[in-house]
């Protein structure tokens, strides 16, 4: 895996992340993993991003919307699943296509 640039910052922007965590919780997503938080950001918000300065990670990782989060990590899980090719996942095409 290919590193971003803004791992270099991790480190200093973690009490940032971690605000942002107790926010999704307070709102009741309480499986949301720092790990995941930062996937989105690297994969979506920093994405073309070569030049970065610590107060716009600070200030895109406290704009981050839960809506805008859990739309990224439903993509990734669907990428990620084989659903369809499980026995339970052909069941439920075929009784679709019925």
């Amino acid at each position: 895996m290919e590193k971003h640039p803004a791992d270099l910052y991790k480190d200093h922007v973690r009490p940032f992340l971690r605000s942002k965590l107790e926010e999704f919780k307070i709102l009741g997503y309480d499986d949301v993993e720092l790990e995941s938080l930062w996937s989105y950001l690297t994969d979506k918000k920093w994405k073309k991003k070569t030049e970065l300065h610590i107060y716009e990670l600070t200030s895109d990782i406290l704009s981050v919307k839960i809506g805008e989060f859990m739309n990224y990590a439903t993509v990734e899980s669907f990428k990620t699943s084989n659903w369809l090719g499980s026995e339970e996942g052909q069941e439920a095409l075929e009784e679709l296509l019925r």
